[in-house]
């Protein structure tokens, strides 16, 4: 697992923990670092996510603003999955992968989500990833989903 990977993993545990227990309800899909002083919170609720939770979420992460520059987002049509629950909602789904050890992207359908790995249909054949390798993950937007 590189830095970058081994650093958003951290970020994500330590910001999941702390923000959606000061904001019930609220789940953070994934935290993604744009440079090393910058990251972006991806944050859902059963509500809908608006500007004013985004600020709510920013005043949660204000002692993080010294290291870093915060954005807060909704997750978009195209929402990231880190986890098994994420890909457990994604099946039958178009979903884009990247791992650590492939140096290309993985677009595929889901068509299971186990307990340590989700089973992708790419073109002819069926790849298995374990979560733990899964760098990004993300719906994708097909016209079909229109």
């Amino acid at each position: 697992m590189g830095p970058t990977h081994e650093k958003e993993r951290t970020l994500q545990t330590q910001i999941g923990r702390e923000v959606e227990t000061a904001l019930p309800g609220l789940e953070v899909l994934a935290v993604e670092l744009n440079a090393p002083d910058r990251f972006t919170v991806f944050v859902d609720h059963p509500e809908g996510v608006d500007h004013a939770l985004c600020v709510r979420v920013t005043d949660v992460l204000r002692p993080l603003l010294q290291e870093y520059a915060i954005d807060v987002s909704s997750p978009g049509i195209e929402r990231p999955l880190r986890t098994q629950a994420h890909f457990r909602s994604a099946v039958g789904r178009t979903v884009s992968l990247r791992t650590e050890d492939r140096k290309r992207n993985v677009q595929g359908e889901v068509l299971t989500a186990g307990e340590r790995t989700v089973t992708v249909r790419a073109g002819e054949e069926s790849l298995e990833i374990p979560y733990e390798e899964i760098v990004r993950g993300n719906l994708v937007y097909t016209d079909v989903e229109k």
